[in-house]
């Protein structure tokens, strides 16, 4: 296997470990949440924690700043028949 020279495989190692640190922070800070009865706080670090799964998991981008702004976020979408105005 050759090296990758520019670094790329290094530096997405990085980001992989430090959305998984993110990841666990927010997971402590939900409990610190819920123990207080923050439920919309809970709730909103609940949708922090899936975002971040689903970064490392590779089912979302990092970031959508280059994306095409016509598309949707990474969701299949589906017209559920035809629409009448």
């Amino acid at each position: 296997m050759i090296p990758n020279s520019s670094g790329t495989g290094k530096k997405e190692a990085q980001t992989h470990e430090k959305i998984a640190y993110i990841r666990q922070m927010l997971g402590e800070l939900r409990g610190v949440a819920s123990n207080k009865g923050a439920d919309m706080l809970c709730y909103l670090i609940e949708m922090a924690a899936v975002e971040a799964s689903d970064i490392l998991a590779g089912k979302r981008r990092l970031s959508f700043a280059n994306a095409d702004g016509n598309q949707t976020a990474g969701m299949p979408m589906k017209a559920s028949g035809k629409i009448k105005f």
